[in-house]
């Protein structure tokens, strides 16, 4: 039996309708330099859904990206659709993610997107200036007010979206007001990456963030958003930490021991552990040719994953090793430093030894959240019971399900 893994697919691969500064996978195009166009075709996309769904899982979860997934145009992923509901077991769950940059998008597509339920993830580096900057056509054209228009279809039409901030050198010293630019828009789902981009050198690149800027920004973004949008507004980072300290799940990438979760699916089917490690001496095989069986065993794959765990001595013996794991892999062996200390590990203990007593506090306010709703659960359950003329006897055991007497429980 294999575990439960996702897909991270690149239909287009690192074709795009805009030319991002910044974009870390243009360059992936040079992994297949006597290919023009990069397209799925539609006997790949067949295999892969066909051959995943054949795995015994409870739920399936593809996360198509790219370069830009909806140059494969809205019939590929009707395509997609139909071979998920074809291959798929009555019993078992499809989620589906897709991560765009907002400019294609109108209300045909936000129609079948909120259909199917899909949710979307729009990029947004902020306010006009400061997104045009980077985030731009071909031919210079800031990409601002096309993204907004997207974002109208999907609300429009009921589309579950989230919003996904890469921090840049320009909107790291801007973070009250980029928080503040995303709030006023009513985008409630936030996610901030930092950017993180070196040159052939190893050196970073001029659009990067530094540590120090990283940490302050992220420590901005809590005071803002822990004023009084603690229910209002999901930020991803925050909901995982979260997630960690009441319920002891992971759901953030970087915070696991381990890189094993997902495979990324290249256009013509070529299978990479990572999408920042899509290169030709990590390719685990092709799905054309090759089983699941065979990637989730590969000694590469096993090599990659258990790397994580090359945690640097003084990683060891930090308070916060617990939640942050050394940080992503990408952060922390550069050409330079193979140290395996994140290059961000003082923006890392910055942001956590600013935070971290009131994630606590918060934590302890969920639990007993969570424990007022079961309880106000049972009640209404057993109030329905009792409307239905189906009362317990006062020493039968309460149907609540606390163990105790009828009387000494509900029965009060």
């Amino acid at each position: 039996m294999l575990k439960p893994f996702s897909l991270l697919v690149k239909p287009a691969s690192a074709d795009c309708n805009l030319r991002c500064t910044y974009c870390f996978y243009l360059e992936k195009k040079e992994l297949y330099p006597d290919l023009p166009r990069l397209r799925m075709s539609d006997a790949t996309l067949e295999k892969m859904i066909s051959s995943y769904m054949s795995i015994p899982m409870q739920q399936y979860s593809i996360g198509w990206q790219g370069g830009e997934p909806t140059l494969m145009g809205l019939d590929f992923f009707k395509k997609a659709v139909k071979f998920q509901q074809q291959y798929g077991r009555q019993e078992a769950m499809v989620s589906n993610g897709l991560q765009t940059n907002g400019t294609l998008i109108d209300d045909e597509w936000a129609q079948f997107l909120a259909k199917y339920n899909f949710l979307v993830g729009v990029s947004v580096d902020g306010m006009p200036e400061i997104h045009d900057h980077y985030r731009e056509y071909g031919s210079g054209k800031g990409s601002h007010a096309d993204v907004l228009k997207g974002i109208e279809a999907l609300k429009r039409n009921n589309v579950e979206f989230n919003i996904l901030t890469l921090v840049n050198n320009l909107n790291v010293s801007k973070p009250i007001e980029v928080y503040n630019y995303l709030k006023e828009k009513g985008f409630f789902f936030q996610q901030y990456i930092e950017c993180l981009e070196f040159d052939k050198d190893g050196k970073l690149m001029p659009y990067a963030v530094r540590a120090e800027e990283w940490g302050k920004f992220l420590c901005a973004i809590f005071d803002e958003w822990y004023k009084e949008d603690t229910r209002k507004i999901s930020i991803r980072l925050f909901d995982a930490v979260l997630n960690k300290l009441v319920n002891g799940n992971i759901v953030c990438c970087p915070m696991g021991n381990d890189c094993r979760h997902y495979f990324v699916v290249e256009h013509n089917g070529d299978i990479y552990p990572c999408d920042f490690y899509v290169q030709e001496d990590l390719k685990l095989g092709n799905l054309n040719t090759d089983s699941w069986e065979s990637f989730a065993n590969h000694e590469k794959y096993a090599e990659f994953g258990l790397k994580k765990q090359d945690i640097a001595p003084q990683c060891k013996e930090c308070e916060f090793l617990f939640i942050c794991q050394g940080d992503c892999q990408k952060n922390r062996f550069s050409k330079n430093d193979e140290s395996g200390v994140s290059l961000i590990c003082p923006a890392i203990k910055m942001f956590y030894k600013h935070t971290m007593p009131r994630f606590k506090k918060l934590a302890a306010e969920i639990i007993e959240e969570q424990k007022q709703q079961q309880e106000e659960h049972r009640k209404r359950m057993v109030q329905s019971m009792i409307q239905a003329n189906n009362k317990p006897g006062r020493n039968d055991t309460c149907p609540c399900g606390s163990g105790k007497k009828f009387k000494n429980c509900c029965g009060k």
